[in-house]
């Protein structure tokens, strides 16, 4: 009981700082968008000031290793596989604002399938990993 009462006692404590960084990130949310999307408030508080930050820290950064039209395609080509309609869409657009033409959005989704299609060979005939690996030069 002495444990369930510490629990709640720090669950009480960190719903005030929890409310706030909620606040924070839609605050911030409305300021980097230009208004916050009806779908944010499906996102449970908990979950929502991390994702916010690790959207913004990497997809929308700038300060990053892939440029944001790399990092478009790239997210483009793993909605087509998941599918995400909802992403899809959204990263067309990000592709297209990023400066990508339609080859090259059309060339991110082939290359995402033809990827899939072959670890699905490689997984379904059982390709030797080891064997494998030492053909095509790697360690």
């Amino acid at each position: 009981m002495s444990r369930l009462l510490t629990a709640l006692a720090f669950t009480a404590a960190a719903l005030p700082a929890l409310a706030s960084e909620v606040d924070d990130a839609r605050a911030d949310i409305e300021k980097t968008l230009g208004g916050v999307p009806s779908f944010v408030s499906q996102i449970a508080d908990s979950a929502l000031p991390g994702l916010w930050q690790q959207t913004k820290a990497l997809e929308f950064s700038s300060d990053t290793a892939l440029d944001p039209k790399t990092k478009a395609l790239i997210s483009l080509g793993v909605a087509a596989q998941i599918p995400c309609n909802y992403c899809i869409w959204m990263d067309t657009n990000s592709a297209r604002q990023a400066g990508a033409t339609d080859q090259e959005i059309a060339e991110a989704v082939a290359v995402a399938g033809m990827t899939r299609n072959w670890s699905t060979i490689f997984n379904g005939v059982q390709v030797d990993f080891d064997q494998f690996k030492a053909e095509l030069g790697g360690n």
